[in-house]
């Protein structure tokens, strides 16, 4: 009963999706045909017969250690023995842009593919927090921090404008609703949509995991993949997190014009992925 009911909540989300993606088509399918570049996010493990197209900002680190061990063909047990830094090293997984066009098609229509979603603002913020306010993140301050700071701060310091690492919430929300931004490059995957990451129109997904239910999720995944007996989801509750009370203090400062305009950049993951919009958003 347990795993029907666990089937029925993940029929559910499917449904919302494309339901949500019929309703925006003119918007949402720009591009009908996807290709092998629009698809470096989707890990393919070959023994297991899954893809997972992975979300920064929401436990990717860890679904990518998982990857690992179902993938390294017994090199790895435990995915937390496996250094966070290396879960991201691109070669240790492959993606399915690696692979020729008739392979691409075969595995998108005979394997289980998933992806895992988050709040959209409360990614934000965590990516925001991770990539901006932590001091070790120097190429990102180089990177995007300067080009902020320049664009969005009048009067910016000589040093600020060197250094970029004091990036306030304000200037990221204001740089990232400039239409110049989104002219210039596409957004950076840490902020970038889960709709423009994992293409959910054009990508029929099996499971839509939520960052809320990791666990169940996760684990009901692996249940399906026939590994669930010998490896669990790691766990692990970290105190430094962002929540939704964290989320709502980002947001007390940025104007309600800034806010709607922000909700517009996210809006499809709001709907696609069924959350409703934030109480403290005043919307204009």
């Amino acid at each position: 009963l347990q795993l029907s009911n666990t089937a029925i909540l993940h029929q559910i989300r499917r449904d919302q999706v494309t339901d949500t993606c019929r309703a925006n088509s003119v918007s949402s399918r720009k591009r009908s045909v996807l290709a092998p570049n629009d698809l470096k996010h989707l890990v393919v493990d070959e023994d297991h017969e899954m893809i997972y197209c992975y979300v920064p900002k929401v436990a990717c680190t860890n679904w990518k250690r998982v990857m690992m061990v179902l993938t390294g063909r017994g090199k790895y047990s435990d995915p937390m023995e496996i250094p966070a830094n290396e879960a991201h090293v691109s070669s240790n997984l492959k993606t399915l842009n690696q692979y020729s066009i008739p392979e691409i098609n075969h595995r998108l229509k005979n394997y289980m593919k998933f992806l895992f979603v988050r709040e959209p603002f409360e990614r934000l913020v965590s990516a925001y927090r991770n990539k901006f306010t932590q001091k070790y993140n120097t190429s990102f301050h180089k990177r995007y921090g300067t080009k902020i700071v320049r664009r969005q701060r009048k009067n910016a310091t000589q040093e600020a404008l060197r250094k970029g690492d004091d990036v306030k919430f304000e200037e990221f929300v204001a740089y990232l609703i400039d239409p110049h931004t989104q002219r210039e490059e596409p957004f950076n995957e840490h902020w970038q949509t889960v709709y423009s990451l994992c293409h959910p129109c054009h990508i029929h997904y099996d499971l839509i995991g939520k960052y809320e239910t990791l666990e169940e999720d996760s684990n009901y995944i692996l249940q399906l993949a026939g590994v669930g007996n010998y490896l669990k989801f790691p766990t692990y509750a970290k105190s430094t997190r962002t929540t939704d009370e964290m989320t709502t203090e980002f947001f007390q400062n940025i104007s309600s014009e800034h806010q709607t305009q922000l909700y517009e950049v996210y809006k499809l993951d709001f709907l696609m992925f069924n959350y409703s919009v934030p109480s403290y958003l005043k919307l204009e």
